[in-house]
């Protein structure tokens, strides 16, 4: 972005805001208004120049722009139903657009390394024996490994798989504050488990029975853990490389954006475990389990499209301190 000519262009909004700022106690009613929607305005524009330009000087006076105008306009809090729309329409979404390719990164990475184990389980019996004795083998592919998934009720079972998933992706979000350097361990131990699994059901010849069970909840689960992975991964990244802006700004504000991820991610990760627990055991001919697996993946890829890539054109970060605490008085 040319800072200059985004000064330029904006200079009159500003200044606008300031006038109705100073003239506060004189204001009409279609001011306040044209205030309100100012300040939602420049609260974007200052959003913008954090992520594009250093410059102090002019991050300075539209965040004390921003801040005095907030105050002229404490009596119109937002209520909490939109604040609610705006985390889930503006806030989360945008988090995950903007990690996209960290969150790619991470899922290729992922699957090369289970892909490679499972290769190598699958095609040794020697590598099989040192996971395990024949018997065990045995009794897991045909009949552990399937009976997890039914062996208790959906809702305990749903609640169980919450917890562990929420537990690896809390460990990938929290351990951003050591640069993200355990994140990709957590990783690789998540995918060497299932390239083993993977290995072992398709060694003996179980390969359908794995896809069929793993893929209708494994989509969305897994899309989650490479998301919290991502997120931690670049929050650490930040700091190494934060471009040409403080450090302690880049780290403020992306530190803000990963508590919005973990938020999402505890909906995201819920919505998984009651596939696990509901759809997996079910019933439903596999084409249908895995059908429902697929259609609740692309929905979910769909939604951080569609509202991620509009927050980021209106320069939204996902940074929960530039969310605009107040909406128009009508």
């Amino acid at each position: 972005m040319d800072v200059d000519a985004f000064v330029q262009a904006h200079r009159p909004t500003w200044a606008r805001l300031e006038q109705l700022v100073k003239r506060r106690r004189k204001l009409t009613g279609a001011e306040v208004d044209e205030l309100v929607d100012l300040y939602q305005r420049v609260s974007t524009h200052l959003s913008m120049v954090r992520t594009a330009s250093n410059d102090a000087v002019l991050i300075g006076r539209l965040s004390s722009l921003v801040a005095r105008a907030r105050s002229v306009v404490t009596g119109a809090h937002a209520p909490l139903w939109r604040e609610f729309a705006r985390f889930w329409t503006v806030s989360f979404p945008v988090v995950a657009y903007r990690s996209w390719r960290w969150w790619l990164a991470t899922a290729v990475t992922f699957f090369i390394v289970a892909a490679v184990i499972a290769v190598w389980v699958a095609g040794s019996p020697e590598v099989r024996a040192t996971i395990g004795t024949p018997s065990e083998i045995e009794q897991l592919v045909n009949n552990d490994f399937a009976a997890y998934y039914s062996e208790n009720p959906a809702g305990s079972f749903a609640l169980q798989v919450w917890v562990n998933n929420a537990w690896i992706a809390v460990q990938c979000i929290a351990f951003a504050i050591l640069l993200g350097i355990p994140i990709p361990y957590i990783l690789f131990q998540n995918a060497a488990n299932l390239g083993m699994a993977a290995g072992m059901m398709f060694g003996a010849g179980k390969g359908d029975i794995f896809l069929g069970l793993i893929t209708p909840h494994g989509l969305i689960e897994l899309t989650a853990v490479f998301l919290a992975g991502a997120v931690g991964m670049r929050l650490g990244w930040s700091v190494v490389a934060p471009g040409n802006r403080p450090r302690s700004q880049v780290l403020a504000e992306q530190g803000r954006a990963v508590g919005a991820a973990a938020v999402g991610l505890v909906a995201v990760l819920l919505v998984a475990g009651l596939v696990e627990a509901v759809v997996t055991p079910s019933p439903l001919p596999t084409f249908a389990r895995v059908g429902i697996g697929i259609a609740v993946e692309v929905a979910f890829l769909a939604y951080i499209v569609h509202f991620g890539r509009k927050a980021a054109r209106a320069g939204e970060t996902g940074d929960l301190e530039d969310a605009p605490d107040v909406v128009p008085i009508r």
